[in-house]
């Protein structure tokens, strides 16, 4: 059965219902554990945006509070529950492909995340990180709604 779970949350509501749902799996199955993932998307700097290199790089500090944050809330809830955890927060411009990748470089068996449910034109428009893991991902994808 599934030995490491990694569970990738965005700080949205809808990843962290994903949370106890997650940890309910890992701790029915004897020695399984949890890996949760945040992908922080970097800021491209252009002198041309207004945006100088200072303001960048305590936005992305901001991100990466945020991110840790979100880690952070898995890591408690699973610590609670008594699952083993650990969090993660990488940089990547390509979430999708940065789930992927995690998932491969950390042994996980199963990825277990939320699909944020986008339809029409959001859909079409804005992508689903969701369906680019499950388009991409070599491991079993369980998509939480």
């Amino acid at each position: 059965m599934y030995k490491k779970i990694l569970v990738p949350t965005d700080g949205t509501p809808l990843s962290e219902d994903v949370f106890a749902a997650a940890i309910d799996l890992a701790r029915a199955i004897p020695g399984c554990q949890i890996l949760g993932l945040s992908v922080i998307v970097p800021i491209h700097f252009s002198p041309f945006d207004g945006m100088s290199p200072a303001t960048v790089q305590e936005h992305e500090k901001h991100l990466d509070s945020h991110a840790q944050k979100y880690v952070g809330m898995l890591k408690a809830v699973a610590d609670t529950a008594g699952v083993p955890c650990e969090v993660l927060v990488t940089k990547s411009p390509s979430p999708s492909s940065e789930i992927v990748r995690v998932a491969k470089d950390y042994g996980c068996d199963l990825i277990f995340m939320a699909s944020h449910g986008r339809k029409g034109l959001n859909r079409l428009f804005l992508g689903s990180e969701t369906q680019k893991v499950l388009a991409q991902s070599t491991v079993p994808v369980l998509v939480h709604k």
